[in-house]
């Protein structure tokens, strides 16, 4: 999947050219290991800012507003069973998930040219409700901020004002949003609409954040897309555990349930043949230690992440971001970053 969507995202510029006459054989060189930083030079929160927003945040996915039992219920133990099992086959949980919807590889595949046909874009985001409702609300808000009062109602005009990446972007985003049944149960009604809006300010995050730890943008993307599909193809699961509305929610299962979510969404990410850097820093947001060093791509994620929560709790009113010194010893964008999201 990752192939594909990098073909069809290239411009013309960027297309392998012929190829120049072949030069002298020489030895190929060893591959050089995955860079890592130093956790001395990479900056970003530290393990009790880390813990502190990662327990408000899944307290707030829970619709909790008190701490809770340590010990798990058999609910949650069976749901905690079956997430071990799918965490076991990347494959069959990716199988879970939405595919690309029919319309959206001839957009990309539009969106390739830099003089792309802007009517012709607005005729095919027309076939798709979803395209059209997240395309205005993406032109509207940008007139907003721009101090503009007029609202816009045609899928031509918000094209124009947003423009081609971002409409790469929020095609890419719409592509991976999986499809939730909304009446399927109490904790995928609850869960998934959360899930989701961090998932998408994570992803803005970490392409923001990219160029500063030397990764690329769009990988940088797709992983703060991408690190939450386990949690997601949790949601089918903990409403069948046979549990009520407030039965699910345990200090030590919210624990658990993070974690073997992460190792889902690896394997996800694996099984779609993303790139191995994106792979390796999901796995190390469920391993990080106190001094180890991580990947960049690691670094990038676990910021954006880190970033995306905050906002999504401040919006909701589930924390304070003056509080608890939460932005202190960040990357230097990370700042910026907060305030676009």
């Amino acid at each position: 999947m990752f192939q594909w969507l990098k073909r069809l995202l290239a411009t013309p510029e960027s297309r392998p050219q012929p190829a120049a006459p072949a030069a002298p054989a020489r030895t190929t060189p060893t591959p050089a290991p995955v860079p890592v930083l130093s956790p001395a030079l990479e900056g970003g929160p530290d393990f009790e800012q880390k813990d502190l927003v990662n327990a408000t945040f899944q307290r707030w996915l829970f619709g909790l507003h008190q701490d809770e039992s340590l010990d798990t219920t058999a609910p949650e133990g069976r749901v905690l069973h079956e997430l071990i099992l799918a965490a076991q086959s990347g494959h069959n949980a990716a199988d879970m998930l939405r595919r690309m919807p029919g319309v959206i590889p001839q957009l990309l595949q539009s969106l390739r040219s830099e003089n792309f046909a802007g009517a012709d874009i607005a005729r095919k985001i027309s076939n798709d409700l979803v395209l059209v409702g997240s395309v205005l609300r993406l032109a509207n808000a940008a007139i907003q901020n721009s101090g503009e009062v007029t609202s816009i109602n045609s899928v031509e005009h918000a094209v124009i004002v947003v423009g081609q990446e971002g409409l790469r972007q929020l095609i890419t985003t719409v592509a991976f949003r999986p499809i939730i049944d909304l009446n399927s149960g109490h904790y995928t009604k609850l869960l998934a609409p959360r899930i989701w809006e961090q998932s998408e300010k994570s992803a803005v995050a970490c392409r923001m954040l990219a160029p500063e730890f030397g990764v690329d943008p769009f990988e940088a993307f797709l992983a703060g897309l991408v690190v939450n599909a386990g949690l997601l193809t949790a949601l089918p699961v903990l409403d069948s555990a046979g549990a009520k509305p407030g039965e699910l929610g345990s200090t030590t299962f919210r624990a658990r349930l993070a974690h073997e979510s992460l190792a889902i969404s690896a394997g996800i990410s694996e099984a779609w043949n993303f790139p191995p850097s994106i792979t390796q820093a999901i796995r190390e947001q469920g391993t990080m230690r106190k001094g180890e060093q991580r990947t960049p791509m690691a670094r990038v994620l676990a910021v954006g992440d880190y970033l995306s929560k905050i906002r999504v709790l401040q919006a909701n009113r589930a924390i304070n971001d003056t509080d608890h010194n939460l932005f202190h010893d960040l990357p230097l964008g990370a700042m910026p970053c907060y305030a676009a999201i």
